[in-house]
């Protein structure tokens, strides 16, 4: 059965959709069948991946206002074992109508559970604000991964982040859990060790041991449509998003064997 990540941060510019493409493509690379949902009207998930939002003729907006099955939507890239729920401005309607639908939270998980024995993972796309896009991601979700620079107004923002967490698991999905990822990291920059360690330090196991360091190269593979990991496969970053998805691989062993237990 496939288990479900959502990349997701209130804050913008934390590299969290370069993150689902990097994630994305390395899991591919290794051989896991991925699909990637794009829940973010701008679609820059989707334009990440060289397709054209406005020229789709369903989205996510389809699956999740008019139950349409996620098999008519499903879009395949050019990336091996990659496919990819595509997202443009007419998600913007799911956004304001949803909340006055009963049960609401459950759309997303709903659309996604048929499609659970066809992939191993399914990374979520959200847009960057804690709304009803995002508590569905997050309803539907084994694991939250929360990007954030290590930059003081990115790790205050975390605090809110985790309050949604709490509620997302008190109300919706008891069984959520989360990793911190830190992003955009410069090893010359003395306050981004400084952030780092206090993150570890309030964190511990919760922080992600991987680290994303700046790359020009990411931008670069974003406007070729192509994760980083099959734009330009011998970068930094590339082996970095490597890293995560090998300890993003034995994490989920490790909640498995738990749970089996």
């Amino acid at each position: 059965m496939g288990y479900i990540i959502t990349i997701c941060s209130q804050k913008g510019g934390v590299a969290k959709t370069t993150t689902t493409l990097g994630l994305a493509g390395a899991l591919a690379e290794q051989g896991r069948r991925v699909l990637v949902v794009d829940l973010d009207p701008q679609g820059n998930l989707t334009l990440g991946l060289g397709l054209q939002p406005r020229q789709l003729p369903r989205t996510t907006a389809d699956l999740i206002l008019n139950a349409m099955p996620a098999r008519e939507i499903i879009q395949p890239t050019s990336v091996e074992g990659l496919d990819i729920l595509p997202a443009n401005t007419t998600l913007q309607l799911a956004e304001r109508y949803l909340p006055s639908r009963p049960n609401y939270q459950y759309a997303l998980k709903r659309a996604l559970e048929p499609l659970l024995p066809h992939y191993d993972f399914i990374l979520i796309d959200c847009p960057p604000s804690l709304s009803a896009l995002s508590t569905n991601a997050l309803t539907a979700a084994h694991l939250a991964l929360l990007p954030t620079q290590a930059e003081y107004f990115s790790a205050y923002a975390l605090k809110p982040m985790l309050q949604t967490l709490r509620m997302v698991r008190e109300r919706y999905n008891p069984g959520l859990t989360y990793l911190i990822l830190i992003t955009m990291f410069r090893r010359r920059n003395r306050a981004h060790h400084i952030i780092r360690a206090r993150l570890e330090a309030t964190f511990g196991s919760g922080l992600c041991h991987t680290v994303i360091e700046t790359d020009t190269k990411l931008r670069e593979a974003a406007i070729a449509g192509l994760p980083i990991t099959h734009f330009s496969p011998r970068t930094r970053s590339a082996q970095q998003y490597r890293a995560l998805a090998q300890e993003l691989i034995a994490y989920v062993q490790k909640e498995k064997a738990a749970q089996t237990a």
